[in-house]
């Protein structure tokens, strides 16, 4: 199997590959036994590997617990007829400070740089430091063309891979952030990767499954979203996250990603397909996949995770009116 990801070698998608081969009980040392690893250097090229059958699967992050969806990851998808997710990985995700042997006097030191996700989530660490942020094409390139004026941010790998000095560890701003990677096959070959992950999932017991569906509303107006979340609420199928992506050809048009929980095989699911189909909304399932384990969102939002300055009922009309500004 020839398994491309987004490279070079350390990324957190590096990471996620080992955990993907590893579960599935065959040799995940790059290039040996029945596993071939192919870093890439862009999501792109890890997508347009699998759609030309160069990779037989490949592996991208697709949400941050910090910074949400992994924008050129889900806009590949949705570009694609050719490419699926049919399996998911999430990792727990923290970030080491690195510089180049010798180089760790704070004097020295004038930019950060490491993938824009992993910038947004050390931001304490820059401003502390009054470095200016740098990005990068992921966070391993970050540490492997690191400067001596600079500081890259990664996992502690990267700092095995290229030799580097850690100049601090833990430096993310949210302790416990994961991230979510997705396996991507050929839509064609969908049922047959679905096979054996279905049987593991059920030994593993993750029976549960998450669906990916793009959902572009043909006719728009007052009320389109709240018709079509009408539907999952009468055949009960949670709707676990909704972004919105712009149709990119026309201003102010847009298709709604939606994970929901359960298989696009499950009766209550293709029910629900019809149904939109029946009102005339064109759909496209971008992945299915079972939940991986810590996957699983919380039940409900805790109340001190809320947007700071969120107001409730039953606060003070004071609070209400500044922060609704009414």
């Amino acid at each position: 199997m020839r398994i491309a990801y987004l490279g070079p070698e350390g990324t957190f998608t590096h990471e996620a590959v080992r955990r993907w081969v590893g579960a599935r009980s065959v040799d995940a040392r790059s290039g040996d036994g029945d596993v071939a690893q192919q870093p890439l250097a862009t999501v792109r090229e890890v997508h347009d590997a699998v759609a030309s059958g160069a990779a037989d699967r490949g592996v991208v992050a697709v949400e941050s617990s910090v910074e949400g969806y992994v924008v050129p990851s889900l806009d590949a998808l949705l570009g694609s007829p050719d490419v699926v997710a049919v399996d998911e990985v999430v990792l727990d995700v923290s970030f080491d400070a690195f510089v180049r042997p010798g180089h760790a006097d704070p004097s020295g030191l004038r930019e950060a740089t490491a993938h824009p996700h992993g910038l947004a989530q050390c931001t304490r660490f820059v401003a502390e430091r009054n470095l200016l942020p740098v990005p990068a094409s992921s966070n391993a390139a970050a540490c492997r063309d690191l400067a001596d004026h600079q500081v890259a941010f990664g996992p502690r790998l990267c700092g095995e891979l290229y030799g580097l000095e850690t100049l601090a560890t833990g430096v993310e701003d949210f302790a416990g952030a994961r991230t979510r990677f997705v396996v991507l096959c050929r839509r064609d070959d969908a049922t047959a990767a679905w096979a054996p992950v279905r049987a593991a999932g059920r030994e593993a017991g993750r029976d549960a499954w998450h669906t990916m569906l793009a959902v572009t509303p043909v006719v728009t107006g007052p009320g389109v979203l709240a018709r079509v979340t009408a539907e999952f609420a009468e055949r009960g199928v949670n709707m676990s996250s909704l972004v919105e992506r712009p149709l990119k050809v026309r201003e102010s048009q847009y298709v709604f990603v939606v994970t929901l929980d359960g298989a696009p095989w499950e009766p209550q699911v293709r029910d629900l397909f019809a149904a939109l189909l029946g009102a005339g909304d064109s759909l496209k399932v971008l992945g299915a996949f079972p939940v991986a384990p810590g996957g699983r969102g919380l039940d409900g939002v805790l109340p001190d995770h809320v947007p700071t300055g969120s107001v409730l009922g039953g606060d003070d009309d004071a609070a209400v009116a500044r922060g609704l500004l009414w």
